[in-house]
């Protein structure tokens, strides 16, 4: 057996970048870089510090390997078969883990779902994707409760089998997991993604974390699990090059658990969202004694990069990448300086370039994309072929971003979209829109993001209301909580103004560029 070994040694940049090679074989099933090939090298590696309460703290790989098989033998005792999707609505935990890697295992696709998601938000994942069982926990059984169709399996409450499970032959472009991504038009659009999927995110995760692999390693984000960030970023990289993942539960994100988690856990490496940058340094938060801080979704300032460095004795490496195509640049301070403003290099085994309007790469300002063969680059998006096909220009995928490139770095210009970044969550605008138009009151709508301090945006959305309804703070907040309770907590409007027309296509789409420009307006510009 040969377990994942880290795929980056200590060289110039530019060494790295020309000599990587990616070796990826052609039969290949994520169960087994995560958990088997380790179980049977050295069982009692530490894999997962769970301090979420869900069962025993320290989780070695021999104890998840009895995890994962007693759950695959109980998902095929509940007739999930090869190719089906099966959902995994969990938050972080030994048992999220290896409701993933059990799924893998029988050659089914996982679908992580996220706690905070109201019953639109759940039916529209699991009815798109055709999954007929989900494997939570008790809370995650209410919650599914309304969903038709679905049937609930909570491990700890089924007599797993006992007894060892081989891994079924998988090929590395064989479908093992579906992410849903919001995106400016229609509704969530799932990325499917091969067993490649996580040896692509391998060089840039390591990148990031200054070659992580190192002795006393140990792995955790605040990011929950049901997004690519937590999942592909943190917990499998960690789980593949045997660095021990820290596993804990945070409702809502905030300094003092933070500390303490980081504390008990005994975290040396970090990937924190910007948004829970932003906070700790609200609160002066000082940590020491991590040796690494790795960040990503929007870019950071120098300003905030020089305030990481006093806060935590290391130098924030920010990273780039999105569901459909992820880990994919990175800076890397054991490598090279960071330059303000900018996403990084590319991660050796990746082309990430700029190019124009034609396809074509360019030295001026253009839409940064990556070029086809990235192993985390997703297989397509899931029953939807035209929007596949849209997603790339000739051998380029088209990330929706703008920028320059600059001695190598890829300095960030702005969104070609409409996408909202929020406390490091990607909001789609069409999906609240329509949540929207289902109130009686509401004629027609628009939302966007508002510039914010300390979310970078917040949900903003410009109401017109049918004859009859009254606008007030009391309908306000009755739009909001239409909101919350159908599609998730997050995503809500916090602010919402009534107008009595919106700025419209001579198609009748519309204009959010014109309400963008009015939100920024409010801000002083």
């Amino acid at each position: 057996m040969s377990s994942t070994q880290p795929l980056l040694q200590r060289a110039p940049y530019e060494t790295l970048r020309d000599a990587f090679r990616w070796k990826i074989p052609a039969q290949l099933n994520m169960a087994v870089q995560v958990c088997d090939d380790w179980a049977a090298r050295d069982p009692a590696r530490l894999a997962i510090v769970d301090l979420s309460g869900d069962g025993p703290r320290d989780v070695s790989y021999g104890a998840l390997r009895v995890m994962v098989d007693g759950l695959a033998q109980a998902l095929l005792a509940r007739g999930v078969e090869r190719g089906d999707r099966v959902g995994v609505l969990r938050s972080q935990g030994a048992w999220c883990a290896a409701a993933h890697i059990a799924i893998w295992k029988i050659g089914a696709s996982s679908m992580p779902l996220f706690k905070l998601f109201k019953h639109d938000a759940l039916t529209s994942r699991i009815g798109d994707a055709g999954a007929r069982l989900v494997v939570t926990d008790a809370e995650g059984v209410a919650l599914l409760a309304a969903v038709d169709g679905v049937t609930a399996l909570v491990p700890e409450a089924e007599m797993l089998p006992k007894g060892g499970f081989d891994a079924v032959e998988t090929g590395a472009e064989e479908p093992a997991v579906l992410i849903y991504t919001s995106g400016t038009t229609g509704s969530a659009k799932g990325a499917l993604h091969g067993h490649r999927v996580l040896s692509g995110h391998l060089p840039g995760v390591e990148m990031s974390h200054d070659f992580l692999g190192q002795a006393d390693d140990c792995l955790w984000t605040p990011a929950d699990w049901a997004w690519i960030g937590g999942l592909f970023d943190v917990l499998m990289p960690g789980l593949a090059i045997g660095v021990p993942v820290v596993a804990a539960r945070m409702s809502k994100f905030n300094p003092e658990d933070c500390m303490k988690i980081i504390r008990e856990g005994s975290v040396r490496n970090v990937f924190f969202p910007p948004t829970a940058l932003r906070m700790l340094r609200a609160a002066d938060a000082r940590i020491m004694g991590l040796r690494s801080v790795a960040s990503g979704g929007e870019p950071l300032g120098s300003e905030m990069l020089d305030w990481g460095r006093q806060a935590f004795g290391v130098t924030i490496n920010e990273f780039y990448g999105q569901t459909e195509c992820n880990m994919v640049g990175s800076s890397c301070a054991a490598l090279f300086a960071p330059r303000p403003g900018c996403l990084g290099k590319a991660v050796p085994g990746h082309d990430l370039a700029v190019i124009d309007s034609t396809g074509a790469v360019t030295e001026h300002e253009g839409e940064i994309a990556v070029r086809r063969g990235s192993p985390s680059m997703m297989l397509r998006y899931w029953n939807k072929p035209r929007e596949t096909i849209e997603k790339f220009r000739n051998e380029w995928l088209l990330t929706g971003d703008r920028g320059i490139v600059e001695d190598g770095f890829i300095r960030f210009v702005g969104r070609e979209d409409d996408v909202i970044t929020s406390a490091g969550y990607r909001i789609g605008p069409a999906e609240i829109e329509d949540c929207l138009l289902t109130h009686p009151a509401v004629a027609t709508v628009g939302v966007v993001g508002k510039p914010d301090a300390l979310r970078t945006e917040i949900v903003k959305a410009y109401v017109v209301l049918k004859p009859g309804a009254v606008a007030s703070d009391r309908m306000a907040a009755e739009l909001q909580a239409h909101v919350k309770e159908r599609l998730a907590s997050y995503s809500y409007p916090r602010e919402i103004a009534f107008l009595d027309g919106l700025p419209m296509t001579v198609t009748g789409k519309v204009i959010r560029k014109e309400l963008k420009a009015r939100a920024a307006a409010e801000m002083g510009g």
